[in-house]
């Protein structure tokens, strides 16, 4: 028995290393340079052995996108967390989301697509920020009664707004939007949460 938890721990851990490498190599090289051969090469195993825990280069991308929306979920539930008012849990979520894009820009151009293509694959993980968001806004919104569908329609209000406003400034960045952004950012989540209340 032991032997076989050994072998799992063993297996767990290559499987770790190539999420891993392969988040390094993005890191440096983009999602672009990103092959099966260079995670391979990175944690000096043959590529074949790489195939024995992937299928291909799609599988880890999938991985990763679960792996990242896994971290999002737990970062806005601290969010949540420090606050009791849901107007200002709203605002802290989003102020989150904002930091998680550019803490975790690679991780965050592969689960929204930002200048790549992302993985066609749904994972489960992707709707647990979504839920979050929108029992926050549900709340707020609680003295209205709102239907499920306007809850759906202000949480793509916001994330339009947001996500927009990420991917300008992973696509062009730039100092003069860096000293305004801040700025954009309160704006727009402010004017949504009254918009809202």
């Amino acid at each position: 028995m032991a032997s076989k938890d050994r072998i799992l721990r063993q297996k767990e851990e290559t499987r770790n290393n190539i999420l891993g490498a392969a988040y390094d190599i993005v890191k440096e090289e983009g999602w672009n340079g990103l092959s099966m051969r260079k995670i391979a090469d990175r944690i000096e195993y043959t590529a074949p052995i790489i195939y024995e825990y992937f299928s291909n280069k799609e599988a880890i991308l999938e991985e990763l996108t679960g792996k990242g929306f896994i971290k999002l979920t737990k970062e806005l539930q601290i969010a949540i967390d420090k606050f009791e008012k849901p107007e200002d849990q709203l605002e802290a979520m989003w102020m989150t989301y904002w930091d998680f894009a550019f803490t975790n820009t690679e991780m965050y151009q592969l689960m929204f697509g930002v200048q790549m293509t992302c993985c066609a694959q749904r994972c489960s993980a992707q709707e647990a920020p979504y839920k979050l968001f929108t029992g926050v806004i549900a709340e707020v919104m609680k003295d209205s009664n709102p239907s499920e569908d306007i809850i759906k329609q202000k949480y793509f209000t916001f994330f339009s707004v947001i996500h927009g406003l990420i991917a300008i400034n992973i696509i062009n960045k730039s100092d003069i939007l860096e000293t305004i952004n801040a700025q954009i950012l309160k704006d727009a989540i402010g004017g949504i949460i009254k918009s809202i209340q």
